[in-house]
């Protein structure tokens, strides 16, 4: 087993045919063992090289509606007016602090997404 730091593409999807190769090695052996230790070097490149940030917090709300089943007049009951809500959704109109809250705790939305400038 020699394993090396992932520093490059190259490097990167050299990890990740090795992987392929092992995917099925147990746990407690030596190619376990690598692949281990192969899937925290590949994470790490991939969270240092692809980093995905947080999504949009109005796509965020009506994401979270759609998986939910809710429509306009659901959220209404939540953050208050139906034109409220058309204001929110169609960013005329940005969340208050109290409005947060109750997403939150009702669409389980993190705050970090739904504090954010858009």
């Amino acid at each position: 087993m020699k394993i090396t730091p992932i520093r490059n593409e190259k490097d990167y999807q050299n990890a990740l045919n090795r992987l392929e190769e092992i995917f099925d090695a147990k746990k407690g052996t030596e190619q376990g063992d690598e692949l281990e230790i192969l899937s925290i070097l590949i994470d790490r490149y991939e969270n240092e090289n692809f980093a995905i940030g947080m999504p949009d917090p109005i796509e965020a709300i009506k994401f979270r509606m759609e998986q939910m089943g809710m429509k306009q007049k659901d959220l209404a009951e939540v953050v208050g007016f139906k034109s409220r809500v058309s204001e929110i959704l169609s960013k005329k109109r940005k969340l208050t602090l109290g409005m947060i809250r109750k997403l939150n705790a009702t669409l389980h939305i993190p705050t970090e997404v739904l504090v954010q400038d858009y």
